[in-house]
C-alpha cells in the first residue's frame, strides 16, 4: 500500500475550497483526484 504524500500548500488550498467557497469534500476530492476520507 503506497502513501501519497500532500505539500502543505496542496493540503491549504483543498481546505480554502471547502470553508471558504463553498464546496462539498466530495466535489474537492472528485476535482483534485484524491479520495474523500483523504480531505477529512
Amino acid at each position: 500500500m503506497s502513501s501519497q504524500r500532500f505539500t502543505p500548500e496542496f493540503k491549504e488550498e483543498a481546505v480554502r475550497q471547502v470553508v471558504s467557497r463553498g464546496h462539498s469534500v466530495a466535489e474537492v476530492a472528485a476535482l483534485l483526484g484524491v479520495p474523500t476520507h483523504s480531505l477529512y
